[in-house]
């Protein structure tokens, strides 16, 4: 899930290098952090937060397929 997420945020800004994702285990949930340059915070939120819900859906759907509870955090 983790490479999933990483490989959506790459595509999305202008320094994928710049890209990190960490799983943070829970004891029911697991929540993945994704840490962004700053000038690149806009373009993984999205206007409104759209492309920031579409990531989430997508991850929530992958992960429901797999029985999991994941969500997904955008840090700064």
């Amino acid at each position: 899930m983790e490479e999933l997420v990483k490989a959506i945020a790459r595509s999305l800004v202008e320094n994928p290098d710049a890209v990190e994702v960490k799983t943070v285990q829970g004891d029911d949930e697991t929540v993945i952090e994704l840490h962004v340059a700053p000038e690149d915070m806009g373009k993984v939120i999205g206007k409104q937060g759209r492309i920031a819900k579409a990531l989430r859906v997508v991850v929530k759907a992958a992960a429901t397929r797999e029985n999991k509870k994941i969500s997904v955090e955008i840090l700064q």
